[in-house]
């Protein structure tokens, strides 16, 4: 929010402003707690793809518990706790053994610890290869920060191994055209992604397999005019995709079919989540992605919108995601931009909602109440108005000047 200086060298802002900035604070807030109102400990829900998990250093100075947004606001009020924004699959620690003595308030029957969780440095307020803070006390201004999509784990700009922040693919205005980052280590364990078309890759990052002697997957993906895939052509492209994979198949070697994804449907996908889609007969990739892997450079990674609607969901590929536990990759509801678009829906809802029970409320009133209510706020907006009128246009608005608004509000109701 842009603020302006005042005669006496003090911050000020327009009511615009300053309703635009609370509006954004509240949509920001409900995108991280994806919708989550507080009310109840999350732990019966067991491991949940995506939530939002806070860590108390006041009960856990170790950093190795995470806490649900409910228990955060119920259990842990007053005692220093980090925001962690989301993890997947995670399961609400609060009060279990690695809290002592300390029970949850919401939900005290819980097993002794959740095996299933995962945490790193970020429960203990460090991020990035430099292991540092954030905020960092060291730093007047605070730099940004890139999650990674698989560590999750959160990165400065500088750090991630590239040779200037401005390889990052962003717009004109600064605006990232990446949907997700992988970091340099993590680029390892998916190497594969290097054998698809450059068109899963965000606007100037375009990695390809480092063998010379590998061949990438034809480049046959859509795209529209900013190199971004949508929903519609990244799906007709999986498509084509296989259509050519299925021909190179007929008319290749022996040799060429061993090292192609061959086989009929499988029960691999039945072991991922339900929103995966099923496996498909003939694999997306014409190369050997086992040996491509091996010769890839780590490096960190851009992928463009929707790049998981490409990824081969073959019984080899699917098999490939289960031994290096990624096949979170392909559940749509994993990543964080399906997290956002649910939470805005549902606050969305939540508004609709509220705007329904206040005018039902109004509703049932009656009339005299009805007046009541007309007249305070015609009476206000009297009030307002005529205190807009009466100050100094040059001069800023200050908290006393609305102090003495209201009293003079309350003086004339009384009158009446």
């Amino acid at each position: 929010m842009a603020a302006n200086l005042d005669d006496d060298g003090e911050q000020t802002v327009s009511i615009n402003e300053y309703l635009e900035s609370i509006e954004e604070e509240e949509l920001e807030a409900d995108l991280v707690l994806g919708g989550d109102e507080g009310d109840e400990c999350t732990y019966s829900k067991g491991y949940m793809k995506r939530q939002a998990i806070f860590s108390c250093l006041t009960c856990t100075p170790e950093g190795n518990a995470g806490i649900c947004t409910a228990c955060c606001l119920s259990c842990h009020d007053g005692h220093e706790v980090l925001e962690l924004w989301t993890k997947r699959n995670f399961r609400c620690d609060c009060g279990n053994s690695k809290f002592g003595e300390f029970s949850c308030k919401l939900s005290p029957n819980k097993d002794v610890e959740n095996t299933e969780n995962s945490y790193n440095h970020n429960f203990k307020g460090l991020y990035c290869t430099c292991n540092r803070p954030y905020p960092d006390p060291d730093l007047e201004e605070q730099v940004e920060m890139i999650q990674c999509c698989m560590c999750e784990d959160w990165f400065h700009e500088e750090h991630i191994s590239l040779s200037s922040p401005n390889e990052i693919p962003r717009d004109e205005e600064g605006e990232p055209l990446y949907e997700d980052f992988i970091c340099k280590a993590c680029s390892v364990v998916c190497s594969f992604l290097t054998l698809y078309p450059k068109t899963i890759w965000a606007a100037g990052r375009q990695p390809v397999a480092a063998n010379k002697n590998k061949v990438v997957v034809e480049d046959i993906l859509s795209k529209d005019e900013d190199g971004k895939l949508d929903n519609d052509s990244c799906s007709d492209a999986v498509q084509k995709d296989h259509l050519v994979a299925g021909a190179n198949d007929e008319a290749a070697s022996d040799e060429k079919k061993s090292i192609v994804g061959e086989g009929s449907e499988s029960n691999a996908s039945s072991s991922l989540s339900g929103s995966i889609a099923s496996s498909i007969p003939t694999c997306v990739l014409v190369v050997d992605w086992m040996a491509a892997s091996l010769d890839s450079e780590s490096k960190p990674l851009f992928l463009s919108k929707n790049w998981r609607d490409a990824l081969c969901r073959c019984d080899k590929c699917l098999d490939m995601y289960k031994q290096k536990h990624i096949s979170y990759l392909l559940d749509k509801e994993d990543s964080i931009a399906e997290y956002e678009k649910n939470a805005k829906q549902k606050r969305d809802e939540k508004l609709q909602q509220r705007e329904g029970a206040e005018l039902n409320f109004f509703n049932n009133l009656g009339h005299v109440e009805k007046m009541e209510i007309l007249n305070g706020i015609a009476d206000f907006k009297d009030e307002f108005r005529s205190f807009l009128g009466s100050v100094d246009p040059s001069k800023a608005i200050t908290a006393a000047d609305v102090k003495q608004m209201f009293e003079n509000l309350n003086n004339k109701r009384r009158r009446v």
